[in-house]
């Protein structure tokens, strides 16, 4: 079995590499610097023609999708228990895991795209208040789940956490407010796990 990443610095790659980290897992990374237009390389573009990052290669075959990326590898890393195995635990995080992708997350992919992402006659900057407004009432969903929570889901660390917690980080980087303090503490905890540290060094750009 032969995994490579591909992905790039301040992407949803990192959910990928973390998940790899968290399993003890063999792979290659390949840097794809979107920033300097990398992404619609024709090599690339082959792997994912959508251009984008995580792309997750294993014998030749793509996958494109960073929430199936996670599925998949907590499948096939069973020992790393990336996902619950069965019953309520699972259910719970396979919820939280969806919530993460479709509640968490648009907001702040559609501020990203009217920021900098789209071609600027297509952007619309006044959609951002409304985005902002989106991700708080998701973000006081979470909080009111996560009160007296370690985990999104049963009492062990898994894939659902690491979109959660990516999701949060991604939401402070571009200066979104994050309240109530249970979600700070609860991205600050997880990100200070040692696969992390490991995830974001194997996503080092090397120096110019």
């Amino acid at each position: 079995m032969m995994l490579t990443v591909y992905g790039c610095p301040n992407s949803r790659s990192l959910r990928a590499v973390w998940a790899l980290e968290e399993a003890g897992a063999e792979y290659e990374y390949v840097l794809i610097d979107l920033f300097r237009g990398a992404g619609r390389s024709p090599d690339f573009l082959k792997i994912n023609p959508a251009g984008k990052v995580p792309a997750l290669v294993e014998n030749g075959t793509a996958m494109t999708e960073s929430g199936a990326m996670l599925l998949w590898l907590a499948e096939k890393f069973p020992e790393a228990q990336l996902m619950p195995a069965a019953g309520t635990a699972r259910a719970e995080a396979l919820q939280w895991l969806m919530f993460g992708l479709t509640e968490l997350e648009p907001p702040l992919w559609t501020i990203a795209k009217h920021r900098f992402v789209l071609p600027a006659a297509r952007r619309n900057a006044t959609i951002e208040e409304t985005c902002r407004w989106e991700f708080a009432s998701a973000c006081s969903l979470l909080a009111r789940h996560l009160v007296g929570r370690s985990f999104v889901a049963g009492e062990q660390f898994s894939i659902a956490d690491i979109v959660i917690t990516h999701c949060l980080a991604w939401a402070q980087s571009a200066k979104l407010e994050i309240v109530p303090s249970v979600l700070l503490d609860y991205m600050e905890r997880h990100l200070a796990r040692p696969a992390v540290t490991r995830a974001q060094a194997r996503e080092q750009r090397p120096a110019a």
